[in-house]
């Protein structure tokens, strides 16, 4: 059973299919990636899955069980599109968002007092939101999506504004809230954050959900299978390999000679360390998987090739 399911999702618009089809399940206690390019449905799916727009076909579930509205309120949302009044203190502002989300006054202040130390910010209490950067306006929206201790958090584009520093500490934040039990959907166009990030994607594109399962089987799905071995004094070469076994690259470090191998036919990772090892003494071996950002290109540009 998944933590929040949707089956077979369909929306759309007036001479524009949104979304088509599209199913997703997030487990319970992980980081979910949903992913796609600009205009794919990505943001119409977390609209619906906040209630803020519905589907015209299909089914949502939370803890196995019709998503029904009061469920938000155990939800946390930051959306792309960023929002603080402007002239408001940000203090104030944090407890009125505090309070709308359900917590007491007491508690909401005590809660948001804490993030505001533990972010550093706690000299900007009585500031206005018009006197802080993007950035500095991101961390506070942040703490408020996060406050009231939401079971589910969705976050959408997270990381964009942010300087690889406040980037960073948003990443560590994340991975603490899913340490303490929460389940996160996150989107983003960030690939080195899936994969620093996520434990499962989605990749949405032209309405319909081209990819999904776990970030590991995916990249391994997608190996070109290229290996990196390193040998100490004993450089592999060509007339030494077996048949389907070629050397695309290699260098000298110090006493080490590092290449780079393609293999040909098909044969699994074990069998190739077992290849290896029977023709010299290997210092290290590794299987060099595409990162995500190469994947995400690949299935897109298939997908709109079959389209």
């Amino acid at each position: 059973m998944y933590f929040l399911e949707a089956r077979n999702i369909v929306k759309r618009y007036t001479g524009h299919t949104a979304l088509n089809d599209v199913s997703i399940g997030v487990p319970e206690g992980t980081v979910f990636g949903l992913l796609g390019p600009n205009g794919a449905g990505k943001t119409t799916l977390i609209r619906i899955l906040n209630q803020i727009t519905g589907p015209d076909e299909g089914q949502l579930l939370f803890n196995g069980s019709p998503l029904q509205p009061h469920d938000v309120a155990d939800f946390g949302y930051l959306p792309e599109e960023r929002g603080l009044y402007k002239k408001m203190k940000v203090g104030e502002q944090a407890l009125y968002l505090a309070m709308l989300k359900g917590m007491h006054q007491k508690e909401a202040m005590a809660e948001l007092k804490r993030w505001f130390v533990k972010f550093g910010i706690e000299t900007w209490w009585n500031k206005k939101v018009e006197e802080l950067s993007k950035g500095m306006q991101q961390k506070v929206q942040f703490i408020v999506t996060v406050v009231h201790n939401p079971s589910l958090l969705i976050f959408d584009e997270p990381f964009s504004g942010f300087d690889p520093i406040n980037a960073n500490l948003m990443k560590e934040e994340i991975l603490e809230l899913k340490r303490k039990g929460a389940t996160i959907i996150l989107s983003t166009h960030n690939m080195n954050s899936v994969e620093e990030l996520c434990d499962n994607i989605a990749l949405i594109n032209r309405s319909q959900k081209i990819l999904g399962g776990s970030v590991s089987e995916i990249r391994k799905s997608y190996s070109k299978q290229l290996f990196e071995v390193t040998t100490n004094n004993q450089a592999l070469t060509s007339e030494k390999l077996p048949d389907g076994f070629y050397i695309e690259s290699q260098i000298k470090e110090g006493p080490f000679d590092r290449s780079t191998i393609s293999v040909k036919n098909n044969m699994d990772t074990p069998g190739v360390l077992r290849q290896l090892v029977m023709l010299t003494d290997l210092f290290t071996f590794k299987e060099i998987l595409p990162t995500m950002d190469e994947i995400f290109v690949d299935a897109v540009r298939n997908s709109n090739t079959q389209q």
